[in-house]
């Protein structure tokens, strides 16, 4: 499935959301607007929780403090001892009106946030108010007080994070076509993070609402906040990080001894094989700094190989290459996982980790197509099958061509 084309999974749940916000709409309308201090309050909540997203690479969840207050929304039941009555329909219309108003300042800034995420919004949001606001407002909750009402609040949340996971794996599946499994099971460690920071602030909001009223909103959002601002100076040191190794990567370009762009598109090929084959997400992050940094042995030669291109040179050399490569990584402070990735590119097939296999293979793959002409990709990946008896590991080559199928064979040129 080309990642240019969603699939119907991907239509069916953005129109599944549209319903919903649609009949929720026309459901407030008729209906009316229930406590309608308690609705301002949570939806200038959302509001600003929308106004500080941020986004990034590795970001989960772009709106955290908003994401908190619309399950907080969802999930409550009183306000100061007071029964509240806003039903699913209102819920999801104020929760939805306000992330598009906490939009706006981005989309006027050229910032659209991507549309699965007002998706994903609308529907876990949705699913929440349905398992609680219809069985509070019959009453079914009445007896539930204490520990035990806070423990139902807990595990809805708990189902509501779940779902979450799964929707927003099966979105990036139909979006990408990488396989599913790895794709829920980095989800599932991501509630470990902001997620679970997410859940709690919801679950402690709507129970202090519940209590004191909607002073508490204020009060219990200043530690998401604060999360946040952990979260994206973690990101910045991330990503300032991979930006270190990148440049270290460039210095045989700019020394002549690789092709300009040579390491970065090795690396991005290489990520897609990863994802491919169902590398987590700590994997994948390994995978790329060793591909960017594959060829940085090379410094060590008098004369640079023809294009860079190693493939070719015989076994011994290209050891001796990958374990210079290797000590250079490790003098730099990567991750000594990182190291032994670059190192072992040049040991037998069968006795390299994973990732060697396949920046070995997806390194091979860019050499041989590169100044082929327009057959290059073909010719190349027909001479990597030809070569899985021993020099490349037949699952790696056969991901390669899956992915290469899936971006029509240009996925090697991409600077």
């Amino acid at each position: 499935m080309s990642a240019s084309r969603p699939g119907w999974i991907l239509v069916l749940i953005h129109a599944s959301a549209a319903l919903l916000a649609a009949v929720s709409l026309v459901g407030t309308l008729w209906l009316g607007l229930e406590e309608r201090p308690v609705a301002l309050a949570f939806g200038l909540l959302i509001t600003v929780g929308e106004l500080t997203r941020w986004t990034g690479p590795e970001v989960r969840e772009p709106a955290p403090l908003a994401a908190a207050g619309a399950l907080a929304y969802a999930l409550l039941g009183e306000d100061a001892g007071q029964p509240t009555h806003h039903g699913v329909f209102q819920t999801v219309t104020i929760v939805l009106t306000a992330t598009l108003l906490g939009a706006v300042p981005h989309i006027a800034r050229g910032r659209s946030p991507e549309p699965d995420l007002p998706a994903r919004r609308v529907l876990t949001v949705g699913f929440a108010a349905a398992c609680f606001q219809p069985l509070y407002n019959r009453g079914a909750f009445d007896e539930w007080s204490g520990a035990a009402y806070a423990l139902l609040i807990v595990a809805l949340l708990a189902l509501t994070a779940l779902c979450d996971a799964v929707l927003t794996a099966v979105l990036a599946h139909s979006r990408t076509g990488w396989p599913f499994g790895p794709l829920l099971r980095d989800e599932l460690r991501a509630l470990l993070g902001i997620g679970s920071a997410v859940c709690a602030t919801g679950a402690v909001m709507a129970l202090a609402v519940a209590v004191v009223g909607l002073w508490a909103l204020p009060v219990f959002c200043l530690p998401l906040l604060l999360t946040q601002l952990s979260f994206r100076r973690y990101a910045a040191v991330r990503a300032t990080y991979r930006q270190t190794i990148a440049s270290l990567a460039r210095a045989t370009e700019v020394a002549g001894y690789t092709p300009a762009g040579h390491a970065r598109r090795v690396a991005a090929l290489s990520l897609a094989v990863g994802r491919d084959l169902g590398l987590s997400g700590a994997e994948l992050t390994v995978l790329e700094y060793a591909a960017l940094m594959h060829d940085i042995g090379q410094l060590s030669l008098i004369d640079p190989v023809p294009a860079g291109a190693t493939a070719g040179l015989p076994v011994a050399e290209q050891r001796r290459i990958a374990l210079l490569g290797g000590a250079v990584v490790r003098q730099t402070g990567v991750d000594g996982s990182v190291a032994v990735v670059v190192e072992r590119q040049a040991d037998p097939c069968r006795e390299q980790p994973l990732a060697a296999r396949i920046v070995r293979a997806v390194n091979a793959y860019e050499e041989k197509a590169q100044g082929a002409g327009p057959g290059g990709p073909l010719k190349a990946l027909e001479e990597l099958r030809l070569g899985t008896a021993g020099e490349y590991a037949p699952e790696v080559v056969e991901a390669l061509a899956r992915v290469l199928s899936r971006d029509c064979l240009t996925l090697g040129r991409v600077g």
